[in-house]
């Protein structure tokens, strides 16, 4: 296996035929009836019991979707919830995605500048040596802010290189309410243009770039960014672009794959709620009354075949 994160990424979505990966985004009360019905796992407000029926919900999915995905994004807020219990928790996840062969992203959006920002990497990127955590795993890569300029992304960009992971740089986020201040224009360009300026020229240094031509310096940027957006592809032809939004956010399969290149890589296009929690979907009704993962899975195997289609109608 690659100790270059960019070449992992380029050689899992070759191998699983898609850019679609699943982000964990874990809520208690939309956990399946089959699991929050156990006496053990059956009180949100007991730590104990909300953790486990956490943790034995994700370990399902993630065994749903390892054979059709080429990543997982773990979104540490639901586990930060639950105070060091929750950490405990969503390092145990990245280890089970890892044994599964998953590309595992924490979704941390840390940021800062300095010492503070280097000891942030070794927190989220290094794989701690100290005794008593020998089994621990820090993720892959990591999503961080990139509000402070370089001298916030240098060194998680550092740490990531000499650790064979990677980092995503929040350029443009998928939210409504980013426009008023993402999309204003100073001297000719927009906040996320000048952002995304900074993480292509970190991006770009040849000790970033792998064997297959891509960093392992990437950017964030939503799917239901405006559509001038895509030209960032065109702009940063080594970069990965982590895509949020994809379904429960309202981004199209048409939207998301416009960061891919012709040959399906280059994006991960993100899809959360839409696929975790599919046995609410009504389409899915007949499915998840035989079982809820067979609903997950088939609302994955239709994602793919979405995002499939958009990236063929895009040629």
């Amino acid at each position: 296996m690659s100790n270059h994160f960019g070449d992992r990424l380029f050689e899992a979505v070759k191998s699983k035929r898609t850019p679609l990966i699943v982000g964990l985004d874990p809520v208690y009360s939309r956990l399946p009836a089959a699991i929050t019905s156990r006496q053990d796992l059956n009180n949100e407000f007991d730590v104990d019991s909300a953790v486990d029926a956490i943790f034995d919900y994700c370990t399902q999915v993630l065994r749903v979707i390892a054979p059709m995905v080429p990543a997982v994004k773990i979104n540490i807020a639901y586990f930060e919830k639950y105070l060091w219990q929750g950490i405990e928790t969503y390092y145990s996840l990245i280890s089970e995605a890892n044994d599964l062969g998953l590309e595992v992203i924490g979704d941390v959006k840390r940021g800062d500048i300095g010492h503070t920002a280097e000891i942030y990497a070794a927190a989220h990127l290094e794989n701690p040596e100290m005794t008593g955590l020998e089994d621990t795993l820090a993720p892959d890569a990591i999503t961080v802010n990139g509000f402070a300029g370089a001298e916030g992304i240098e060194p998680f960009a550092s740490v990531a290189t000499k650790n064979g992971k990677g980092v995503f740089v929040w350029v443009r986020s998928s939210n409504p309410g980013a426009a008023l201040i993402q999309d204003c224009s100073c001297d000719g360009q927009k906040m996320y243009e000048k952002i995304a300026a900074v993480v292509g020229e970190i991006a770009n240094k040849p000790e970033h770039i792998g064997k297959a031509g891509y960093s392992n310096i990437g950017m964030v940027v939503g799917g239901t960014s405006p559509a001038e957006t895509a030209a960032l592809r065109k702009q940063y032809d080594k970069v990965w672009f982590l895509v949020p939004g994809y379904g429960s956010q309202g981004a199209t399969a048409a939207d998301c794959v416009r960061f891919c290149k012709k040959d399906g890589s280059g994006a991960l296009i993100s899809a959360s709620r839409s696929i975790i929690y599919a046995y609410e979907n009504p389409k899915y009704k007949e499915l998840a009354d035989a079982h809820w993962k067979k609903a997950l899975e088939q609302a994955v195997i239709d994602a793919k075949l979405d995002l499939a289609k958009a990236a063929q109608d895009a040629l």
